[in-house]
């Protein structure tokens, strides 16, 4: 099988002039990343203020949501104590342990809002093992990745789809569509080097496959949201007015925004949902396109920051596990995005960082404390 030219990119290594300084500095040797490590702290501050602001000042939600913080980052300094070559042994039981955290979920999870997606844990609160699905997925894909040839054979690649149907179906179940969970999985295969030919193939086959999807696996809900997506005028007042009001809200943040606090959507209850799935929208009314911008480029600094990681990490497993989380960062805010400005469905996936809730922030933050101990342990 002809290697991709994405598999050729990354088997680039530090000797062709990615890596930085090998000067051992005192970041090296807490293992952290100061740039990385720097955008998380700025992202965090700027989740907080927003928590602040879209629930309407309650000093109890920011409370919370900054002990998932604290929490995020004591994790992702211990994850970046430990090398990776534990974390490539310890991959394919913390899959196991997340997909029986997702069968429990079925048996004994809380419903809410129709789904049943959380588990309560006495003495702790509640948790949501999808997120930490999203976590273990890049984990478990990588190392089955690593401890084969690459590029993977056709064998291999059908391996790796069931490692990820399998937590897949699960979250069908709860019912939640969950593309969060398997996006980890497709882009370690993208980046293990498939070639375009089945990558090509595969989603030819997933467009011929839409009739029987969409006729099977969506539940009616889902195909509302699909269906409102090209007209939400239709139902301006049910299953549109999310859109409508995010749409506003987005729209009235002009170039520079309301101001903190000032927004009308909001703060008068107008936006559904504007302190987890559209905090977005509310960011945008309070701090506009300049805020919106700064917020994006905050985002791509990231991303760029695990790839060159990804890049220089001198074995498999590092780069496609620091490259995976790199691009599921930007699919997370991609899909986000698209929601709150009417492009995607309305999916119900958190902006990174931004969004209330600790299960996501805690997740994320250990991914990234990966992405450090890959770059600071050679």
């Amino acid at each position: 099988m002809t290697p991709s030219p994405q598999y050729k990119f990354l088997r680039q290594s530090v000797r062709d002039g990615l890596s930085i300084n090998q000067k051992v500095s005192r970041w090296d040797k807490l293992h952290l990343d100061p740039w990385l490590l720097g955008f998380l702290i700025i992202n965090a501050i700027l989740g907080l203020l927003m928590v602040y602001s879209a629930s309407s000042e309650d000093m109890s939600m920011v409370i919370r949501q900054a002990v998932s913080f604290g929490v995020g980052f004591v994790l992702l300094f211990i994850c970046a104590q430990i090398p990776p070559k534990v974390y490539q042994a310890i991959s394919p039981w913390f899959y196991l342990f997340a997909i029986l955290l997702l069968i429990l979920v079925l048996l004994v999870g809380d419903v809410r809002l129709g789904a049943k997606r959380w588990l309560t844990i006495p003495g702790i609160g509640s948790m949501q093992p999808s997120e930490f699905m999203k976590f273990a997925m890049p984990l478990m894909m990588a190392w089955y990745f690593a401890r084969n040839p690459l590029p993977p054979k056709f064998k291999h690649i059908v391996i790796a789809l069931i490692i990820m149907m399998v937590p897949f179906v699960l979250a069908l179940l709860q019912p939640d569509l969950a593309i969060g969970i398997v996006i980890g999985g497709v882009f370690a295969l993208f980046l293990s080097g498939m070639s375009w030919t089945l990558i090509i193939g595969t989603l030819a086959a997933l467009a011929l496959a839409f009739p029987l999807i969409w006729t099977f696996v969506l539940q009616a809900y889902q195909k509302k949201r699909i269906m409102t997506l090209f007209d939400p005028e239709s139902d301006a007042l049910g299953a549109g007015w999310n859109i409508i009001q995010s749409k506003i809200a987005i729209g009235s943040g002009g170039m520079t925004g309301r101001g903190f606090l000032e927004g009308t959507q909001s703060q008068l209850g107008y936006l559904p949902e504007h302190h987890t799935d559209f905090i977005m929208s509310t960011y945008a009314e309070e701090f506009g396109f300049i805020g919106v911008f700064f917020l994006f480029a905050l985002y791509t600094a990231m991303i760029f920051r695990c790839m060159i990681i990804s890049l220089s990490s001198f074995h498999n497993y590092g780069r496609l596990l620091a490259g995976t989380i790199g691009l599921s960062l930007f699919f997370y805010v991609f899909v986000n995005s698209g929601m709150v400005s009417g492009i995607l469905p309305v999916t119900g996936d958190p902006l990174p960082l931004m969004s209330y809730g600790g299960s996501a922030v805690i997740a994320l933050l250990a991914s990234f404390g990966i992405v450090m101990s890959i770059h600071t342990h050679k």
